[in-house]
């Protein structure tokens, strides 16, 4: 965002000094020569950096004539540029404020900040009140600490230490409620690194009493995590709390967001906190398929590539990050073969908690931006070494497979792919089977052999194309012969106004060019219609247009059926919505020719 102000104001002066197209990346090279050897990032970049500031500079090109007109015209009888312009200039022309303030600088006239101010404040509120999320208010929590055990376990034994309402601390949750819970210690993993908090269950605290199995196990029983009807608990007033999310309070206390099914939760209480297991699993898929997948983009496309954001839960992994040009198809099966690749390797994951400076050592990658603390967690995931505090599988097979499902760009630089892992990218495949087969079934072809038969079927549309082209052009043709005798003489000149039979509109203007070949001095209006929808085409010959103009009387007509248009002196096209009307717009296209010649 820094640099991108820099580079427009570099980019306005020099529009200052009479440079109307792109001209501050061709200094690229001289900087090289002069720079490169004590900056040796610089040349090996050259190319990169100038091809950036390059289409920096062409999209910035496109608004700034615009701009400044909006801007000269602002200021022409004022000595403070409006608010609500230099909003308008920096919000959909890409003019900063500080640019506009140069602008006035330079002419002595100053800009009311305070009003832009205000209508940034009205954008953000209007953003805010359009989302689709809310923000919780921030808990008030005092209390110590609590361990995070979900990189080892799913189901761990807690005491409930503080509850929530309505973002009021109560001593208890009743059936009905929503809440926030606050555990002890918890296997819950709170949104962190892009990855999204867990979901699950917290419940009762299993009877103390003996059993054969020594009381419930540690696997989670999948009816536990399917929610109940308000008012039907599991046992008379057995506590049941769906868990939703999972978000950070404190650094190191986490709360369990969710909805209380059925019976009582106290503070105090002993609890069993029981993990999604299988959200959890498709989660952590995706999230070490995206440490792979971001070294793999860093192989295939440059280590210019950085991580710019990232959201993984168990759907999808959806990565950005910086790059200046789409990434073709072919880059995408190399980082898709790259990330299988570590797949089939099955490489055992390691984490290991360490010291920064010790991290650093490793040679793990650092995300530009982010505030590590004195201990770090590096973690290794085939050839990926980052620091990352995630949860992730025990090997790089437990990923299954990996595919990326779309790539775009985002913001100017920032691209954004999304990938699936197992059962998700299966699903993708079969989807993309059935697909294929239906399309096949539609073609009559083998699926194996699809490409082929459609490209025999898109060849006979492009010859059929041709024909009806061919045909159209012989009906216009014999059209033109028969019209000419409904051409009316008006003071020398020849009008006609008909409407066509099933024209489209090159049919209009290959008819208009014969029609005024034939007819010599004329004016000429052709019309066709598509249920509601009207097509007016106007002509007029060389040595009539010194009195008729085709854009002037084609809108005369495209106004009466519910439309508007216009073109050049001797040929204009337009569009109307009302066909009922037409017919009376035709008639009146002699009176309007008569009255100009």
């Amino acid at each position: 965002y820094v640099q991108r102000r820099i580079i427009r104001r570099a980019i306005r002066h020099g529009y200052k000094l009479g440079k109307k197209t792109p001209f501050f990346h061709k200094l690229v090279p001289d900087l090289v020569a002069m720079m490169g050897d004590a900056y040796p990032r610089l040349k090996a970049d050259g190319a990169r950096v100038m091809d950036v500031l390059r289409v920096e500079e062409e999209r910035f090109f496109e608004t700034l004539e615009i701009g400044m007109a909006i801007l000269d015209a602002a200021l022409a009888d004022t000595k403070v540029l409006p608010g609500e312009v230099a909003f308008k200039l920096h919000d959909t022309y890409g003019f900063p404020l500080d640019l506009s303030a140069d602008v006035c600088r330079e002419r002595g006239l100053e800009v009311d900040e305070a009003g832009f101010n205000a209508a940034m404040d009205k954008q953000k509120t209007q953003a805010r009140a359009a989302g689709k999320f809310k923000m919780d208010k921030a808990l008030e929590y005092s209390g110590a600490g609590h361990p995070f055990t979900g990189y080892t376990q799913l189901e761990e034994p807690a005491k409930v230490v503080a509850l929530y309402a309505d973002g009021v601390a109560v001593q208890a949750l009743s059936a009905g409620q929503n809440g926030v819970v606050v555990l002890n210690t918890t296997p819950f993993y709170a949104e962190s690194g892009g990855q999204v908090g867990d979901s699950g269950v917290i419940t009762a605290s299993p009877s103390p009493q003996p059993s054969p199995q020594g009381g419930e196990g540690a696997n989670t029983n999948v009816s536990d995590l399917l929610p109940l009807p308000p008012g039907e608990g599991r046992g008379e007033g057995s506590p049941h709390f769906k868990v939703d999310d999972t978000q950070k309070i404190k650094a190191d206390v986490f709360g369990h967001h969710g909805h209380m099914h059925s019976g009582v939760l106290k503070v105090g209480d002993a609890v069993v906190a029981k993990v999604n297991a299988e959200a959890r699993g498709r989660t952590i898929r995706n999230h070490s398929a995206t440490h792979l997948m971001h070294k793999a983009l860093r192989e295939v496309l440059g280590t210019h590539v950085q991580q710019k954001g990232s959201l993984v839960d168990s759907d999808k992994t959806r990565f950005d990050f910086t790059h200046n040009a789409p990434v073709t198809a072919a880059q995408i099966r190399e980082i898709e073969a790259h990330v299988n690749a570590e797949i089939l390797d099955n490489a055992a994951t390691d984490a290991s908690v360490m010291d920064l400076e010790a991290a650093q050592k490793t040679g793990a990658m650092m995300l530009f931006g982010e505030k590590y603390g004195e201990t770090v967690r590096v973690l290794t995931i085939g050839s990926s070494k980052e620091l990352c505090g995630g949860v992730h599988v025990g090997r790089t097979g437990d990923i299954g497979v990996f595919k990326i499902i779309s790539e775009s760009g985002v913001a100017s630089g920032v691209r954004r792919v999304e990938a699936v892992t197992g059962h998700a990218a299966l699903d993708y495949f079969q989807s993309l089977e059935s697909t294929v087969e239906a399309a096949a079934g539609a073609l009559k072809a083998n699926p194996t052999d699809l490409q082929n038969r459609l490209d025999q079927v898109l060849d006979n549309v492009k010859a059929l194309e041709k024909e009806v082209a061919a045909l159209k052009g012989k009906l216009a043709s014999s059209q033109g012969d028969e019209l000419m005798l409904q051409a009316v003489d008006v003071k020398g000149v020849k009008v006609l106004a008909v409407k066509l039979d099933g024209a489209d509109a090159k049919t209009l203007r290959d008819t208009m060019d014969k029609l005024k070949d034939k007819l010599k001095t004329a004016v000429i209006v052709l019309a066709a219609v598509d249920g509601d929808k009207v097509q007016v085409a106007a002509g007029v010959t060389q040595d009539s247009v010194g009195k008729v103009k085709a854009g002037e009387l084609v809108n005369f007509v495209a106004q009466q059926v519910g439309g508007k248009g216009g073109g050049k002196a001797d040929m204009a096209m337009a569009g109307g919505t009302d066909a009922s009307k037409l017919s009376e717009a035709l008639k009146s296209v002699q009176a309007w020719v008569t009255e100009r010649v």
